[in-house]
């Protein structure tokens, strides 16, 4: 649906907010995301993912939304807008909204000496590059334990996505990273722990 008049039904509660991620996918990150302290998630688009991993991560726990959200034509970002509304509805933990891609949300980590993060969901730009660059931004991020999920990582019976940056990538850089083992994979989803 077009995103004005998504908008307007969803204000009117006439529609959800949306997402691409299956509800398998979301139980899973939901496992794996259960008590942790630092999260962070690429590509937030209405919140419906977030606002599942706030309600699973600890008590006292932040979670990081990263998701660029540029204007639309009216101005505003509809996407935005929905996702804040979508992710307050969960009261557990603080969430910190980064208006920025993953890579640079990730350099900016760097900069400003942040603590590592125990769970990165990767859920931006499915590009090979575009994954490449969030990869390559985050993965040195994670401590040891911690966990990063990637969405659109591998094709299923319902989606033949071989071909995809997102997949490629995985398979030729991630899966063979020593840093990581692969723990996890549900539908389109890819969960991999930091070792060590």
């Amino acid at each position: 649906m077009r995103v004005l008049p998504h908008f307007l039904l969803w204000r009117l509660g006439l529609a959800r907010a949306e997402t691409q991620t299956t509800e398998a996918e979301r139980d899973c990150l939901a496992r794996h995301a259960a008590g942790r302290q630092r999260l962070v998630e690429i590509g937030v688009w209405h919140g419906v993912t977030t606002s599942r991993l706030r309600a699973a991560m600890a008590s006292e726990g932040q979670i990081f939304a990263v998701d660029p959200y540029p204007a639309g034509r009216l101005g505003f970002s509809a996407q935005r807008y929905i996702a804040r509304r979508e992710v307050r509805k969960s009261k557990n933990g603080h969430v910190r909204w980064l208006r920025s891609t993953g890579a640079e949300a990730g350099r900016a980590f760097v900069m400003l000496k942040e603590a590592p993060v125990d769970f990165v969901f990767i859920d931006g730009d499915h590009t090979y590059v575009g994954l490449r660059e969030d990869w390559e931004a985050w993965n040195g991020l994670v401590e040891p334990g911690g966990v990063i999920a990637l969405h659109d990582s591998r094709s299923t019976p319902e989606r033949d996505i071989e071909k995809a940056g997102s997949v490629r990538f995985t398979r030729e850089v991630i899966l063979k990273d020593p840093r990581f083992t692969e723990v996890d994979a549900v539908d389109s989803l890819t969960v991999l722990r930091r070792v060590g």
